[in-house]
């Protein structure tokens, strides 16, 4: 699962890892992802810790916040 391979390489408290990996795996089931070997894994991935990084601790928030930012890229893309 692409969270776990990030969470590795990111000097994080264990408080913080379950934070991540539970907005993560919200952010995934909002978004209906059960192929975790979905290219789609990495993006939210990388978005979650990101936005845990700004200092947000809560993971609904965080994962609120993650649909949100996917949604303006997905808008983003050519025909879209």
């Amino acid at each position: 699962m692409a969270i776990y391979l990030h969470l590795q390489t990111h000097g994080m408290a264990l408080k913080e890892i379950a934070c991540i990996t539970k907005a993560y795996e919200q952010t995934l089931r909002a978004l209906c992802v059960k192929d975790r070997d979905d290219p789609l894994t990495e993006l939210v991935a990388k978005t979650i810790i990101k936005i845990a990084q700004k200092g947000l601790k809560d993971p609904a928030q965080i994962s609120a916040q993650a649909i949100t930012e996917l949604e303006m890229l997905g808008e983003r893309r050519p025909g879209n």
